[in-house]
Order: structure tokens, then C-alpha cells, then sequence
């Protein structure tokens, strides 16, 4: 049923699954960050959820995207047809990723009525030691299955970055 879902509706798929676990990333983080579970107030909470859907939609698009330049790039014979989901994964992070980062942070920044751009550095440096990693396994499986885990991943993230920002 599931399956069946995502393939017949893979952009309203994406955007419910980035808009629940991406959201429930930044949740966790939070609440690790401050030492005791936070929610977000109720305008936020909505508003967190609906720029994951929309990012969702770029994710969905880059994914399919990317996957057909490099089977281009592997067809074309400019590059190996070996580590295919490597090759995906840094092509997409390197070349969409910092658009991605910088289109959340701006978005976040316009729901919190602030300018607030503390950080970018590492969070664009998470491309490097985790989103291509992390999208080199995503790649590996079978397609209906990316987007579930990329949206997993969102949650891991906000684990792993509200460990290392933790108030001391």
C-alpha cells in the first residue's frame, strides 16, 4: 500500500514524509540541544513542516535529476559505471546541496522573523561528512525507498547537530 502510494503520488509523498520526519530532525535537535524535550509553539511547528514540504519537492526533483546525469555521464563513457550511488550522491550535494541549505536557512529565517545566517559554514560542511555518505546509501536503494530514507536521514541529522550544539 505504501509502495503503491509514493509511485502514484511521488511529489505528495515526498512532501508528507519531509514534512513529518524533517520536521521531527529539527524537534529532537532542539530538545538535545536544551537538555529536555521541546516542542515547537503551534505557528512555528506548522510553519517548520510546510518548508520541509517544500524542500521535499526539490529533494524529490534532484534526486530523479541527478540520477539521470549521471547515467548520462556513465553512458556518454565519462565516468566509470562503477559507484554509481557515490557518483549520484556528490554530484547532487555538491552541486545542489548549498542551494538547498541556504533556500531552509532562508526560509527558516523569514517564519522566525530574524536574520540569522550563524552557522551556514557548518551546516554546508554537513554535505561533505554526512549527506554524501549518507545519499551514497540512499542511492544503493531501490528507488521507491530513497525519499523515505533521505527524510530518515533529516531525523538522524538533528540528532547528531543537536548533540554537538548542546548548551553546556
Amino acid at each position: 500500500m505504501w509502495v503503491d502510494f509514493v509511485t502514484t503520488f511521488p511529489i505528495l509523498s515526498a512532501m508528507i514524509q519531509f514534512a513529518i520526519l524533517g520536521t521531527t530532525g529539527e524537534i529532537f535537535g532542539n530538545s538535545i540541544r536544551l537538555k529536555k524535550f521541546t516542542l515547537f509553539k503551534p505557528k512555528m511547528l506548522l510553519g517548520k513542516a510546510v518548508i520541509w514540504a517544500i524542500l521535499a519537492v526539490f529533494i524529490k526533483y534532484a534526486f530523479v535529476g541527478f540520477t539521470g546525469f549521471v547515467n548520462e555521464l556513465i553512458f556518454h563513457n565519462m565516468l566509470p559505471n562503477v559507484f554509481t550511488p557515490f557518483f549520484i550522491s556528490a554530484f547532487m550535494n555538491i552541486l545542489f546541496g548549498p542551494l538547498l541549505i541556504f533556500s531552509h536557512r532562508f526560509m527558516d529565517n523569514i517564519l522566525s522573523k530574524e536574520s540569522n545566517w550563524k552557522g551556514i559554514n557548518g551546516a554546508l560542511l554537513t554535505l561533505i561528512w554526512f549527506w554524501i555518505p549518507a545519499h551514497t546509501v540512499t542511492f544503493y536503494m531501490p528507488q521507491v525507498w530513497r525519499i523515505t530514507l533521505a527524510a530518515v536521514w533529516s531525523v538522524v541529522l538533528g540528532i547528531i547537530m543537536g548533540y554537538f550544539k548542546r548548551k553546556k
